[in-house]
């Protein structure tokens, strides 16, 4: 695995903002905790923020951008400048061709009341239908040249769809700014040799990583006590099936990050999120209370040697380890 000499910075991912499903979202209970999240971001230098026109469940759907768009709003316009809010629109079947996003272009930026900076392609469709892939990212690129946004993005490809659509852009003078795929200590593929960081660093692309945590699971210690904030509330279903499957086999790994992790701040999440920063990706955590917040912002202050990162490397490249599960509209 190879390392980038630069360390990014850190992200805020906002899945769970709208999310009933796999988070507990409630609207009366958690919007005034999630904006007071928000302001606190602000504070301790976060400022760029992941959505995606698809995020929130149910009657909930679009709730995570309309979230986004109150708070952006309400923001001083000193800090708001310095926001970058970025939402992924997704291929549903039925959008289709350049204009095929132009309705939900329109409805993300009235959900974000116009603070929108960067538009991104959610997931890859080459797997199931290769042909409604092109148009749509061409759609996006006019979007970019007629200055309606700043900037265009991808997200869930691998190196070789990442490199057809980059030169699909360059032939229209539009740079792709960043790729977005899950990236963590249990997600390691994209770093691997051959992975999609290489081309990454070769075409200029940003390397973003959600599920850095891997759904809160990297940031549990082993002594209750102890856990983190970020898992504060009750595992869900979904979630407390995907631990129970994966603890037994991240022992060692909790062992190593807490090693790690001894007298410096953020506790084993910061080790999780300056391992993906050590491998030159913006990871970008899913972010609920001011104390996951200020956990985040700890990992800033500190970076791992390349002997930790190394350790961390060989734990997570052996045979058998642990592996979150794959999305399933990742391409090659």
């Amino acid at each position: 695995m190879a390392s980038s000499s630069q360390q990014p910075g850190i992200g805020v991912g906002t899945w769970a903002w709208g999310n009933q499903f796999l988070w507990g979202y409630e609207p009366e209970r958690d919007d005034e905790a999630l904006a007071a999240t928000f302001r606190r971001c602000l504070e301790q230098g976060l400022h760029f923020f992941d959505t995606a026109d698809s995020y929130g469940t149910g009657r909930l759907n679009g709730r995570s951008e309309a979230l986004l768009g109150r708070f952006a709003l309400a923001a001083p316009a000193e800090q708001r400048a310095q926001l970058c809010i970025a939402t992924k629109l997704a291929p549903f079947p039925w959008r289709l061709g350049r204009q095929g996003y132009r309705r939900a272009f329109a409805a993300s930026q009235e959900r974000l009341q116009g603070q929108l900076h960067r538009v991104q392609l959610h997931w890859s469709t080459a797997r199931y239908a290769p042909w409604q892939e092109g148009p749509l990212l061409d759609g996006l690129a006019d979007l970019v040249r007629s200055g309606a946004v700043a900037s265009l993005g991808v997200s869930n490809m691998g190196p070789q769809r990442l490199r057809q659509l980059h030169r699909r852009l360059a032939d229209q003078g539009v740079p792709l700014r960043s790729l977005q795929v899950q990236l963590s200590l249990l997600a390691p593929q994209p770093v691997l040799a051959g992975g999609v960081a290489e081309v990454c660093r070769e075409l200029n692309i940003e390397l973003i990583a959600y599920s850095p945590l891997a759904l809160g699971l990297l940031s549990r210690s082993n002594s209750p006590a102890a856990t983190s904030s970020a898992i504060a509330r009750p595992l869900t279903g979904t979630r407390r099936r995907l631990f129970q499957q994966l603890e037994p086999k991240v022992q060692a790994l909790r062992q190593r990050m807490a090693e790690i992790s001894a007298g410096r701040p953020g506790g084993l999440a910061a080790v999780a999120l300056n391992w993906c920063r050590a491998h030159g990706a913006m990871p970008i955590p899913g972010l609920r209370s001011c104390a996951q917040v200020d956990a985040t912002a700890a990992a800033l202050s500190w970076q791992l040697s390349s002997h930790e990162r190394h350790s961390l490397d060989q734990l997570v490249g052996q045979a058998g380890a642990a592996r979150m599960p794959a999305n399933p509209f990742q391409s090659g």
